[in-house]
């Protein structure tokens, strides 16, 4: 093969490929169009549908949670009377006898000067609250000026955890002691907490068990754990609207009833339903009433 083939053979290639890619189909080029972006939000539907199912669960919720509430109220409240119960128990063992009611009671017309201080404030080292009774100074009266910031002290024991008024009123208290009831006789002076004369367990004919020492009084006046004039007497039914509001009574927020402290040292909850003379009949220490307990 000569020379001038050999360096024509190369060119002859170049034309050959250049005539087979001229006689290619040639290749479209294909443009993408954007792709719409697609909402990921609710539509208006789906948001209401949303608003109704948590609606109606915040409305199924709503009573569970108001009835663990009432139920862990009450629970507080119960706890607190029992601790008192077990302080006058300590109490009558220590001296032979319940603290009095009141200490120089001081009548609608009588002298200033009169101490009148509460079982409430007696009680008080036996409920752990040695410092605060310490600090009163028992020779004036609880109202002076010298006794003005101990007898706003909150002692947390005398509180009812429904009591939002006394919560926010320093030296409050939920709980007076009975002095008497006015539903079975006109005898007011037959309860535990009198006036000037400590009560004895022996004096309390009708059983320990039978008889209430302490209840709920929210409300009334004189609500003052160091104030004498906490101790009251029973004329009305548990909650009654037909009570005077100047009047202590018994009287709650818990729904459907008051919790009242038996003298054996067993809260119970009295419901409005009872019956006034079974209630009276709970208040007298030796009327020797029959009644059932609640």
């Amino acid at each position: 093969m000569g020379v001038g083939l050999i360096h024509k053979m190369p060119q002859k290639q170049k034309i050959c490929r250049a005539l087979y890619r001229l006689s290619q189909p040639k290749k479209k080029t294909v443009v993408l169009s954007p792709r719409k972006k697609v909402a990921s939000g609710f539509t208006l539907i789906e948001l209401l549908v949303c608003i109704a199912i948590i609606a109606s669960l915040v409305a199924l919720l709503l009573p569970a949670i108001s009835a663990v509430r009432q139920s862990a109220s009450r629970t507080l409240c119960e706890n607190n009377l029992r601790q008192i119960g077990l302080a006058l128990h300590h109490y009558h063992d220590t001296n032979e006898c319940l603290p009095v009611g009141c200490i120089e009671w001081r009548g609608w017309n009588q002298s200033p000067d009169l101490r009148q201080y509460a079982w409430s404030a007696i009680l008080l080292p036996y409920l752990e609250e040695g410092p605060v009774h310490d600090a009163i100074d028992w020779s004036i009266p609880f109202d002076a000026v010298k006794n003005r910031t101990v007898a706003n002290t909150v002692v947390s024991v005398y509180l009812c955890p429904t009591d939002a008024e006394g919560e926010g009123r320093g030296g409050s208290t939920s709980y007076g002691g009975l002095f008497g009831e006015r539903i079975l006789d006109n005898y007011a002076e037959d309860g535990i907490f009198l006036y000037e004369r400590p009560t004895q367990f022996k004096h309390i004919l009708d059983g320990l068990t039978n008889t209430l020492a302490v209840a709920e009084d929210i409300g009334g006046p004189d609500r003052q754990w160091i104030n004498g004039r906490n101790v009251f007497v029973v004329a009305h039914g548990v909650n009654d609207r037909a009570a005077w509001v100047g009047d202590n009574e018994i009287r709650s927020k818990h729904p459907g009833g008051a919790i009242g402290l038996f003298i054996d040292g067993r809260p119970a909850f009295l419901p409005n339903t009872t019956e006034k003379d079974i209630l009276g009949a709970w208040v007298t220490r030796s009327g020797g009433e029959i009644s059932e307990q609640p």
